[in-house]
């Protein structure tokens, strides 16, 4: 309205209003002072209880003997013994007026699990792993997958398919992979979920003689072990998954199959469109300078054809992590990794 008062000193009322598109009325309306509107005082009920009253009411509920009971269950026992100090809802009322209204039972209260932090800046540093159903077309019957991965690859360290869940059989396929990779003790951190096979005693005595530091996920949170699940959902989308596998030896097989196709040749967008095996093989690096040798070939023969300058291809991580804390990022202090990269390959060509 400020900005059509401005305009009509100019250009006039209706001429202003019309190229605004704001109403004449609606402008008059606006001009017009609006009276003063003294508050309406309140007068409360002639049945309303004192502030004594009240006071002794609240201090009824807040007794050692009330304290952990709502006034559905104060009301009817003040009742029988004789008493009467306000009506059911009066209760409620005082106590919103005090405190905020909340579960007043005495509850057993849970303490909150903290959240596990696992960090891995090289492979076979935290593996993670986890069990997935794999549907059969036998009647009463399933394939369990159990799958071991790792967590700065995303490379599968070592997989079994079984028809039952069990600690024992966990507990051989972490022990073969250990042993494939020549690891040494007190090397790996493993994160699972909370599940029977994962917290089962053969896991817990292998952990021990091997020197394993377990991690395992929160009771009843679905996003701690983000990177086995995602693991699973891309072998269920896969154009090759079957809706149900016939026996054990067919999905053995398919699996067989899927595991040379992820880890060789699968591009992982996680992982700057690396293979897994890329990465945790230790080939990423040279494949890298490969994809930037044609990009600048590329950029040199029709520099016109990339307006943000040198293309860079993408990197993968310097470190993977479930719940990780975030680090502080100060802008105008250091270059990131790409600038750092772009500002080299600009200067030797």
């Amino acid at each position: 309205m400020q900005t059509v008062e401005s305009l009509a000193l100019e250009v006039g009322v209706q001429t202003a209003c019309a190229a605004l598109a704001v109403s004449r009325s609606r402008l008059y309306a606006t001009r017009r002072r609006q009276p003063a509107v003294s508050p309406r005082p309140v007068t409360p009920p002639p049945n309303a209880l004192t502030a004594l009253e009240k006071t002794a009411v609240l201090a009824e509920l807040n007794s050692e003997r009330f304290a952990d009971q709502t006034p559905y269950e104060v009301y009817p026992q003040l009742l029988d013994e004789g008493r009467y100090l306000c009506s059911l809802r009066g209760m409620y009322r005082i106590l919103a007026e005090n405190q905020p209204i909340r579960d007043r039972r005495d509850q057993l209260r849970h303490p909150a699990r903290p959240a596990p932090q696992v960090l891995a800046q090289r492979p076979n540093q935290v593996w993670v792993w986890d069990i997935t159903v794999l549907p059969s077309t036998l009647k009463y019957q399933c394939f369990y997958l159990y799958q071991v991965l790792d967590l700065f690859s995303r490379f599968i360290v070592g997989w079994l398919i079984a028809e039952k869940q069990s600690g024992d059989y966990a507990e051989q396929l972490l022990a073969a992979s250990f042993k494939r990779f020549h690891l040494q003790p007190a090397q790996l951190t493993v994160h699972s979920d909370n599940g029977g096979p994962m917290t089962a005693k053969p896991l817990a005595w292998l952990f021990s003689e091997l020197g394993i530091q377990p991690s395992l996920s929160r009771p009843h949170v679905s996003n701690d072990n983000p990177h086995a699940e995602a693991s699973f959902k891309t072998l269920k989308y896969h154009p090759t998954y079957p809706d149900r596998f016939n026996s054990l030896w067919h999905a053995q097989t398919w699996m067989r199959e899927f595991e040379q196709w992820y880890c060789y040749a699968h591009h992982h967008t996680a992982l700057g469109l690396m293979t897994p095996a890329a990465v945790h093989l230790g080939a990423a690096e040279s494949l890298w300078l490969k994809r930037q040798a044609v990009l600048q070939t590329a950029y040199q023969a029709h520099p016109e054809r990339f307006s943000r300058g040198l293309p860079i291809p993408p990197r993968w991580p310097e470190q993977a992590g479930i719940n990780a804390p975030k680090t502080l990022e100060l802008s105008g202090e250091c270059l990131s990794d790409d600038t750092k990269l772009s500002t080299e390959v600009s200067k030797n060509p």
